[in-house]
């Protein structure tokens, strides 16, 4: 049995509690993420206490940006998902979403499929491509109420890759470390033409921790104009 004492009481500073059907998915979840990281590289984070702390309990921290999102049937995509983070702690914990994991790798997303077989978790599905070409698909362009992205890239970047995903009113959250503030302004100009407004920033420690981090909160209030994303790897090279 894995201890999830002192995870309990770090999810009270998010006013979150855990029955055990959650935690023992997360538990579940865990197991597959150290079986399969084994053969392949899906995290270098895989003690217990660090994924609790440094995966679970950082994706479950956009409650304090939205809190909504305890309690919504939101439709939710996780861009550049990776090993499932925020996206599959999201699911676990507030069931109710309806979720969307988008990663550009095959492997990963057969682990996601694995995972999501194995929890048992329903209104989920993956979905293997580069964000540049699906969020030109119109059967996820704005369709989504919000966007969540970890993805490692600068702000200006992630929001031309994201923000076309998601519906007018809607929101994109952006996972960042505190030290990465100033994203904001080097990233305006890029978030207006993509038609969002950078809403709020919200930064934090992790409880019991030196970990900081900050969420960027960035408001869908006009359509993205539609020659973005521009093409597969622009973004990145260039950013707006």
């Amino acid at each position: 049995m894995y201890d999830f004492s002192q995870f309990e009481k770090d999810l009270l500073f998010f006013n979150i509690k855990l029955d055990d059907e959650k935690k023992n998915r997360l538990a579940s979840f865990y197991d597959l993420l150290k079986e399969w990281n084994s053969y392949m590289n899906l995290t270098a984070i895989t003690e217990w206490d660090d994924v609790l702390k440094k995966h679970f309990l950082d994706s479950l921290s956009i409650v304090r940006a939205v809190k909504e999102i305890r309690s919504s049937k939101w439709n939710v995509i996780d861009v550049g998902t990776g090993a499932g983070f925020p996206g599959i702690p999201l699911k676990i914990v507030f069931p109710e979403l309806r979720l969307t994991l988008l990663d550009s790798l095959q492997k990963r997303i057969l682990f996601l499929n694995t995972v999501i077989d194995k929890l048992d978790l329903k209104d989920v599905r993956t979905v293997h491509g580069r964000a540049e070409d699906l969020a030109r698909n119109s059967q996820m362009r704005e369709c989504y109420d919000v966007c969540v992205s970890r993805a490692v890239a600068n702000l200006a970047t992630l929001s031309e890759l994201c923000l076309p995903f998601v519906r007018k009113e809607g929101v994109f959250v952006s996972y960042k470390t505190e030290k990465n503030g100033q994203e904001a302004e080097n990233a305006a100009r890029a978030i207006q033409l993509l038609g969002g407004n950078l809403e709020s920033r919200c930064a934090f420690l992790l409880p019991n921790s030196d970990l900081s981090r900050m969420l960027f909160v960035i408001r869908k209030i006009m359509k993205t104009p539609e020659k973005y994303p521009r093409k597969a790897g622009i973004p990145g090279r260039q950013p707006l």
